[in-house]
C-alpha cells in the first residue's frame, strides 16, 4: 500500500430533514454561480448591460443540463436499456445520480444562448467569448462532483496521489486509481486562466475564444479519456473504435471543428453588438438589416448628440450674427467672425439651413464610422 493516498467521501449526500443534499449537485450549481459572476464581469468590461449575463443564464443552464443528460443517456444507453440494463429506464432522468455529458451541455447550451442572444438582439459570438473562461472554470469545479460519488476515475496507479475507491464503486482493496476528476479540474483551471491572459493580450471576436476553449479543453480530455476505465456505451466495459474510447474519438471531432473555425473566422473584423438598440434611449435604431447580424448600426449616441446640438442651434440663430449653422463650431471660431463682414463660400448652404430644416442637419446626415465594443477600441462609445 503507498504511503500516501487521496481518500473518497464516504458519503455524497447529507439529509435536511427529509430533503436531500447531493453533493454533485452542489458542484454544479457553485460552477453555475462562478461562471455567470466572472462572465457578468467581463461582459460590463465589454461595455455590455449589467444582469445581461445572469439573464441569459437562465435558458443555458436548463438546456445545458437537458443535452449533457441526453448525451449520457445515448452513449450509455445499455445502462437503462435492453437486457444487460443495470438501471430502470426511468432512471435515466435521476440527474443526481450523476452522469452529464459535456458534450451535449455545451451544445444544447448554446442553443439556450443563441435564442436568448437573437431575443435581446445581441451578438453571439460575442457572448461566446465572454463567457469561453467562465465555463472552464464551472467545469473544473463541476468535476469534484465525479469525486464525491466515487465515478470517472482511470486505472490502477501506484503514484502518491492515488485514489481510494471503496467496493460499492468498483474498487479493490489495497488498490488505488487515477484521480482523473482531479487531473481534469486541474487541466480546466488552467485552461480558464490562459483564456483570461489570451482574450487580454490579443483581440480574439467573433466566437474565436470561444473555439481556443473548445480546442483546449478536448486536448486535454482526450488524454485523461483515455486514463478512464469507466464503461462508457457499455455495462461492463467501454465501447472503443481503433483502439479508442467513444470520448476520445468525439475530442478528436470537435478540436478538429475548433481549428477550422478558428480558420476560418480569421479576418472576421465585423462590430458585434453588445448593447440592445432598444436600451441605447430613445434615439436608438437596430442594426442595419442589409448587413450581418452581429454588426451595429453605424451611428452611437455621441453622433446622435451632436446632431441634435446643431438641429437647435441651426433654428435658434441670430439673424444679425451672419454665422453659419449648417456645421458645428468652436465657440473660438464664431467669435472671430464679423458681425459685417463677408461670409465664407461655404456659408450661404448654412444660411439656408436656418429655414430649411432638410438641409440644416445635411452635414450631420453623413454616414459615421463604423462603432465597436470599447474593449477592442477604448477609445470610442459603445457599439449598439
Amino acid at each position: 500500500m503507498p504511503l500516501a493516498s487521496i481518500p473518497s467521501p464516504a458519503e455524497g449526500v447529507w439529509y435536511l430533514g427529509f430533503i436531500p443534499i447531493r453533493a454533485y449537485a452542489l458542484c454544479i450549481v457553485l460552477g453555475v454561480i462562478v461562471a455567470v459572476w466572472l462572465s457578468e464581469r467581463r461582459w460590463r468590461a465589454r461595455g455590455g448591460q449589467s444582469g445581461t449575463i445572469i439573464d441569459i443564464a437562465v435558458p443555458a443552464v436548463i438546456f445545458g443540463l437537458i443535452g449533457g443528460r441526453l448525451y449520457h443517456v445515448i452513449t450509455d444507453w445499455q445502462t437503462y436499456f435492453g437486457e444487460r440494463a443495470i438501471k430502470e429506464p426511468y432512471q435515466a432522468l435521476f440527474i443526481w445520480e450523476g452522469g452529464l455529458g459535456i458534450w451535449g451541455a455545451v451544445a444544447l447550451g448554446g442553443v439556450g444562448v443563441w435564442l436568448a442572444c437573437r431575443r435581446r438582439g445581441l451578438s453571439l459570438g460575442a457572448m461566446a467569448d465572454t463567457v469561453a473562461p467562465g465555463i472552464a472554470f464551472a467545469q473544473a469545479i463541476g468535476r469534484w462532483g465525479n469525486w464525491f460519488n466515487q465515478e470517472l476515475y482511470g486505472g490502477p496507479t501506484t503514484l502518491p496521489w492515488g485514489l481510494e475507491i471503496d467496493a460499492r464503486h468498483g474498487g479493490e482493496p489495497g488498490v488505488l486509481y487515477h484521480p482523473t476528476f482531479l487531473y481534469e479540474s486541474i487541466w480546466n483551471v488552467a485552461l480558464g486562466f490562459a483564456l483570461l491572459l489570451v482574450g487580454k493580450r490579443f483581440t480574439l471576436r467573433h466566437g474565436r475564444l470561444f473555439a481556443l476553449y473548445v480546442a483546449g479543453y478536448t486536448l486535454g480530455r482526450f488524454w485523461i479519456e483515455g486514463l478512464r476505465i469507466d464503461p462508457v456505451g457499455g455495462v461492463d466495459h467501454a465501447v472503443t473504435f481503433l483502439g479508442l474510447r467513444l470520448n476520445q474519438w468525439t475530442s478528436i471531432v470537435v478540436f478538429a471543428g475548433a481549428l477550422v473555425y478558428l480558420w476560418a473566422t480569421r479576418n472576421k473584423d465585423t462590430v458585434e453588438i453588445v448593447v440592445p438598440a432598444t436600451a441605447q434611449g430613445g434615439g436608438g435604431q437596430a442594426a442595419d438589416p442589409a448587413h450581418p447580424a452581429d454588426q451595429a448600426d453605424q451611428a452611437d449616441r455621441a453622433d446622435e448628440d451632436e446632431v441634435g446640438r446643431s438641429a437647435g442651434s441651426s433654428g435658434d440663430s441670430d439673424d444679425s450674427s451672419g454665422a453659419s449653422s449648417g456645421t458645428d463650431h468652436p465657440e473660438g471660431a464664431d467669435s472671430l467672425e464679423g458681425v459685417e463682414g463677408p461670409k465664407s463660400p461655404e456659408s450661404p448652404k448654412g444660411a439656408a439651413g436656418a429655414d430649411d430644416p432638410d438641409i440644416a442637419g445635411s452635414d450631420d446626415d453623413a454616414e459615421a464610422p463604423p462603432a465597436t465594443d470599447r474593449l477592442a477600441v477604448p477609445e470610442e462609445k459603445n457599439a449598439r
